[in-house]
């Protein structure tokens, strides 16, 4: 997988996984504080296509990961 795969993978699980611990008909439900989570990867995954630029990306690349197209 490229950079940018494993980043578009990692988001969808850690919204996945938050709606899954803040919507309170969840079997998991913590608390509605998760909905934050999901917000900030929102906001990450917004700023990101409007600059270009992502950190974890940038992390991945210097981890091995090969860039994307």
């Amino acid at each position: 997988m490229s950079s940018w795969q494993i980043v578009r993978v990692v988001a969808g699980a850690f919204i996945l996984l938050s709606l899954a611990l803040g919507v309170p008909g969840s079997p998991l439900f913590v608390s509605q504080w998760w909905l934050a989570f999901t917000a900030f990867v929102g906001l990450n995954l917004l700023q990101s296509g409007i600059t270009r630029w992502c950190m974890m990306e940038t992390l991945l690349r210097k981890l091995g990961a090969r860039p994307g197209a």
